[in-house]
């Protein structure tokens, strides 16, 4: 099979193509890249240069292509319109370009934020979308979308995976660096909120098996790790055993959570950057966001087995081989 990818120079994007590129059912795989490889230089990919705007790059690349895999979009930006163009305008121009050249296998990553928070149990699949954030809101606009446009022909499966972790990860990657400094920023009292999390390497396997599963229809997928919830003491005291780092922890309530962000935000501004803590962030960090793997489990057969210590182990150690701490 020949697979296209877009995103695929990003944290997620790239490692799929790692996966993709080791599988014996992809013959090619076809990466939009609008500027630098990076994750993906020297790799055995087919490069398509331009971006999700470039309708006629697209159509010419998704020539004879048999599954599409569209990882790109903006996670953070201080404008609505910024969000609508990359994720919900992009998207749309992809689906129906595919539609035209008869493409049926369709895996498009969203976001838990799409949904918006949990309340003391895991959200499933069933539960309305209220997303808290601009960026939420343009993952929810965006399936949306999907769910307007597609025919009763395509298989498009929705990925909705919750913070995602693992090597080559530059905004988790922050609480990292923050704890090496000697301090561990938790929200709220330790215990709540939890949060739910999964290890690249499993998402990855979750999205390859996503495109194995072709019915026909528009199915919506939660992502998470081996088990639903984490509570931010657990995190802290399992990146303590295996880094030996002993920060001291800071207790964030909402209010403190959002001023900072306004903040840094603010300060960031001043240098022209948008930072990774911004007001946008603190919303939804203030909220618990717990989600349930049942349904792709269930359907798709995605077995996450990398457990928190794993995952945090092998993180830390890329980290240090590769000088990011």
């Amino acid at each position: 099979m020949r697979a296209f990818v877009t995103g695929g120079t990003g944290f997620v994007g790239s490692h799929l193509v790692d996966a993709l590129i080791e599988s014996d059912q992809y013959s090619e795989v076809l990466c939009l890249v609008r500027s630098s490889d990076k994750w993906l230089t020297g790799k055995a990919f087919t490069r398509v240069k331009g971006d999700l705007t470039d309708l006629q790059v697209l159509s010419s690349a998704l020539e004879g292509v048999d599954v599409i895999f569209h990882v790109a979009g903006v996670v953070r930006a201080p404008k609505w319109m910024d969000f609508k163009i990359a994720n919900v305008d992009a998207t749309e121009n992809l689906l129906r370009i595919a539609q035209k050249k008869g493409i049926k296998n369709l895996v498009i990553l969203s976001s838990l934020a799409a949904s918006g928070p949990s309340n003391g149990t895991p959200i499933t699949e069933q539960a309305p979308r209220r997303p808290v954030s601009m960026y939420g809101e343009s993952k929810k606009e965006m399936e949306e979308v999907i769910l307007r446009t597609a025919s009763e022909n395509e298989s498009i499966k929705i990925i909705r995976p919750p913070a995602v972790f693992g090597p080559r990860e530059s905004d988790i990657y922050t609480f990292f660096k923050t704890f090496k400094l000697g301090i561990c920023p938790m929200v709220g009292d330790g215990n709540h909120p939890k949060l739910s999390m999964v290890y690249i390497k499993d998402l990855v396997n979750g999205i390859m098996k996503a495109a194995e599963f072709t019915k026909k229809g528009t199915h919506i997928y939660f992502m998470g790790g081996p088990k639903d919830a984490y509570s931010w003491n657990q995190i802290r005291d399992i990146t303590s055993i295996v880094t030996g780092w002993k920060p001291i922890p800071l207790k964030l309530k909402s209010d403190w959570i959002k001023k900072i962000g306004s903040l840094v935000e603010k300060g960031a501004g001043i240098f022209g950057k948008y930072p990774v803590l911004n007001e946008e962030k603190a919303k939804e960090m203030t909220h618990e966001w717990v989600c349930s793997s049942a349904k792709a489990k269930k359907e798709l057969g995605y077995t996450p087995t990398t457990t928190l210590e794993e995952g945090i182990s092998r993180t830390i150690r890329w980290y240090k081989n590769n000088n990011w701490l």
